[in-house]
């Protein structure tokens, strides 16, 4: 199955390492090449992520790497990786009906 990275998760990619850089761009490099190393897992195994705790949807689903969370979304024809947040960071839903 094929790894989509959606234009919102490239720009948290770029935003991760604009932020990395600022002290070491080797270290940025080194951590943005090892949240996209991730998709393989993701490709091989989309059930191996965690529900998402925010979403009560199995098929959105994170991997983390380091302090990192990888958000992905389970479709018949492919995954789409839809964002790349600090594990401090919480998603935003629709708390409406909560």
């Amino acid at each position: 199955m094929k790894v989509h990275w959606t234009e919102t998760a490239k720009q948290h990619l770029d935003a991760i390492y604009a932020y990395i850089a600022r002290d070491s761009k080797t270290y940025a490099l080194r951590t943005v090449d090892r949240i996209t190393r991730k998709s393989q897992q993701i490709r091989a195994f989309p059930l191996s992520g965690r529900q998402v705790p925010e979403y009560d949807i199995d098929q959105i689903r994170e991997v983390f790497v380091g302090p990192y969370r990888i958000i992905y979304y389970i479709k018949s024809d492919q995954i789409d990786v839809i964002a790349v947040i600090h594990g401090a960071m919480r998603m935003l839903r629709d708390t409406e009906n909560d």
